[in-house]
Formats: structure tokens, C-alpha cells, sequence
């Protein structure tokens, strides 16, 4: 395949990728910023795309974050691969941020009053894993299932984590996305305007060759044995 790669990742590569990229998240993030402003598509759909992949990083729908932002990109037809890089807003640097701040606007807004830290947070998504996962297994044996922490994880931080990332996750997709029409306005312009100063080139250079052919031809012609009459 043209694509594919020489050396293919393993997991522990993709899992150390998605902690900490290669060249750091200064370089990540100038690499996605470069291939937002290079998609073939128009400006306004590019930025509903992006508007998709930031505001699904303010959700806890973790591990569905690409088919959230992609499905959502469908629906208001931008493009969907503008949407699974915007996806990158929520990394590992910005979520603790992203969940402290949602988790304690959803508290505030609901009225639970308990102490929150992102350890906190953290834990009570491990929890809730390790508890789905047991009773799912229960299935197949005696054992009892147990949804204790399901429902205070439930109560206590998803769904203050789902309402209130709202209100914060529109504010930030909306400035990302009137931030990236200009953006892609400016590069796909002067992306434009190279393309046309290259053809002129190459049309310049087409012609100078042509001329330069015929001149020679015209000087060969002059200098060819007289003809008798």
C-alpha cells in the first residue's frame, strides 16, 4: 500500500502517542494545525468540523470522542476529518482542565455539593469501569452484581461532567471555529496565489524554450548551402 507504514506501531507506541506525542504537543499541535488549513474543502465547513472535535472534548464520552465528532460533522455537513483532528483539543494536557471545569459548573448547576479533584475524577471513572466490568462478567458465573458505584459515579460526576461541559464546550468550539475560517481563508489564498505564480512560471518557461527553438531553427535555415537556380 502507498500509505502504509515501513515499521507499524505497536500498541504500547500508540498508547505512548496518545500520552505524549513524539517531538511533544508543540509539534502536535503545529501538525494538525497544518493539515486543518490544507484540507480540500471550503473554509466554513472546515471550521464546523473543528467546532465538532472541540466541543466533543468537553464530553465525558471518553474512548467515543472520534465517532461523536464524526457523526456530529455528518449532521451539520462539515467535514469530518476536521472534526477527528480537532479531537486532539482534548489531550492529555487540557482534559484536567477541561474535567475540573465541567464537572464543577455541571455541581454548581445541579446543587451537589462534594469535594472534587481531578484525582477524584479519575478514580470514579476507574470505578465505574471496574464495577461495569465485573457485573459483566457476572453474567457468565454466581457472582452478584453490584451498581453502587455506577450510580454515584452517574450522579456525582457524568452527568455533571455532560451538563456541564455544555455551556463551556459552546464557548470554546465557537472561537475555535471563527477562528479557523479566517485562518483557512489566509493559507488557502496564498496557497492559491503560488499555485498561479508557479503555472505563470512554467508557462513563461514553456514559451522562452519554444522561442529559443525557433530561433535556432530560423539560424540553421540561414546558414544552409545557397540554392542554384
Amino acid at each position: 500500500m502507498v500509505f502504509k507504514r515501513r515499521n507499524p506501531r505497536s500498541v504500547w507506541d500508540w498508547t505512548r502517542q496518545m500520552v505524549y506525542p513524539t517531538g511533544g504537543f508543540r509539534r502536535a499541535i503545529q501538525y494538525v494545525s497544518l493539515r486543518l488549513t490544507r484540507l480540500p474543502d471550503k473554509p466554513h465547513r472546515i471550521a464546523r468540523g473543528v467546532f465538532c472535535g472541540v466541543f466533543m472534548s468537553f464530553t465525558p464520552f471518553f474512548g467515543l470522542h472520534f465517532l461523536g465528532a464524526g457523526v456530529m460533522a455528518w449532521l451539520i455537513r462539515g467535514n469530518i476529518l476536521a472534526a477527528l483532528l480537532a479531537t486532539f483539543v482534548g489531550n492529555p494536557l487540557t482534559t484536567p482542565f477541561v474535567a475540573i471545569t465541567s464537572v464543577g459548573f455541571g455541581h454548581w448547576l445541579l446543587g451537589i455539593e462534594s469535594p472534587l479533584t481531578f484525582l477524584s475524577i479519575v478514580e470514579a471513572f476507574s470505578n465505574a469501569g471496574t464495577e461495569l466490568w465485573r457485573n459483566f462478567l457476572a453474567i457468565f458465573s454466581d457472582a452478584h452484581t453490584h451498581w453502587g458505584s455506577l450510580k454515584r459515579f452517574f450522579d456525582t460526576i457524568f452527568l455533571p461532567y455532560l451538563v456541564g461541559g455544555i455551556l463551556p464546550g459552546l464557548v470554546v468550539s465557537l472561537l475555535f471555529y471563527w477562528g479557523t475560517i479566517p485562518l483557512v481563508r489566509a493559507y488557502q489564498k496564498i496557497r492559491a496565489t503560488k499555485l498561479h505564480e508557479r503555472i505563470e512560471r512554467r508557462h513563461a518557461e514553456r514559451e522562452a524554450r519554444r522561442l529559443q527553438a525557433a530561433e535556432a531553427q530560423g539560424a540553421a535555415g540561414d546558414d544552409g548551402p545557397p540554392q542554384v537556380g
